[in-house]
């Protein structure tokens, strides 16, 4: 019960990263800015922690073994992930964010094929391709159901250029987050712990953040002050306290694989989460019946497919 509550708590952190992004984003913050802060800010809470647990030794062993696959595959995981959720944030309302990013549990069954792993053939072993796990994604097909009733419901309300450059950026981001982090974890091999590969990424891709940050303190100055400390806010909560709460209860329920769907499971309160915050603090926060349906469906698909992997 204990770990259910620790991932609940930790989806409530995760929303704010929804919720802020589209405060800054209305409140005419640059999206690349929002994108970069929250890595900028990021760097020096995880040296801390990591180097605390006495782990940075083993961490710049690895990245100096293959610099160009961490540069890589952190630009994918991280780079791909967030700045287009940032972007998307000017386009649509966080709840609709939260709720379309749920495809990415779909998006990480599809990449499957990307992926090797070794297997007894023909009595010796062999580097096999894996394959798309259809059999284990009827519950996901809920979780799309759901993400097409809300995207409905935002045709009615939006211009389809913007339902595009809402739409299409997620969906990159829903590819990219699971790509880059398994192609990650499958680098390290299991000798770095997820701390450190996290703080190994946040290093690797801060190119791109850098890069983005001059370009728009090129362009159009520096980030307000309001902007600045919300994405602080972003780094701290969804970074750092939400990422060691789910750690942490994943870590718990991780002998009991019932209990550990059911911490998994929890992660759905993302959007619920996201939803109540952007009504609470967003001012003109609207939600169709239609919108809502839809948002529902997707909770109720993550809470199946969880669920349904331990049956």
């Amino acid at each position: 019960m204990r770990a259910v509550l620790l991932g609940i708590l930790a989806s409530l952190f995760f929303a704010a990263t929804f919720v802020l992004n589209k405060l800054m984003s209305d409140g005419g913050g640059s999206w690349m800015w929002s994108a970069s802060l929250r890595y900028i800010f990021m760097l020096p809470l995880l040296l801390f922690i990591v180097w605390m647990r006495g782990r940075w030794e083993a961490l710049a062993r690895e990245m100096r073994r293959r610099p160009w696959q961490w540069a890589w595959w952190s630009f994918v995981g991280f780079g791909l992930f967030y700045a287009p959720l940032c972007f998307a944030a000017a386009y649509s309302p966080a709840w609709f964010v939260a709720g379309t990013w749920q495809f990415t549990i779909i998006a990480g069954s599809l990449v499957v094929p990307l992926f090797h792993e070794m297997r007894p053939v023909d009595d010796r072993v062999t580097r096999v391709r894996r394959r798309i796990p259809f059999r284990s994604m009827g519950m996901s097909l809920v979780i799309l159901l759901g993400i097409i009733i809300m995207e409905g419901s935002q045709a009615t309300r939006v211009s389809v250029s913007h339902m595009l450059l809402a739409i299409i950026p997620i969906l990159i981001a829903t590819f990219a987050y699971p790509l880059g982090n398994r192609k990650m974890m499958e680098l390290c091999e299991g000798r770095l712990d997820a701390y450190q590969r996290t703080l190994g990424m946040t290093i690797a891709s801060m190119p791109l953040w850098l890069i983005l940050s001059f370009y728009q303190w090129a362009i159009h100055g520096w980030p307000s002050a309001d902007q600045s400390m919300q994405s602080f806010v972003v780094a701290v909560f969804s970074g750092v306290i939400a990422t060691v709460l789910f750690f942490t209860a994943t870590d718990m329920a991780r002998h009991n694989l019932h209990q550990l769907a059911a911490v998994e499971a929890t992660q759905s309160g993302e959007v619920v989460f996201t939803l109540i915050g952007e009504l609470i603090i967003i001012a003109g926060t609207q939600i169709s019946m239609a919108g809502f349906i839809g948002l529902s469906v997707v909770v109720i698909g993550m809470v199946l497919h969880s669920l349904g992997q331990v049956s």
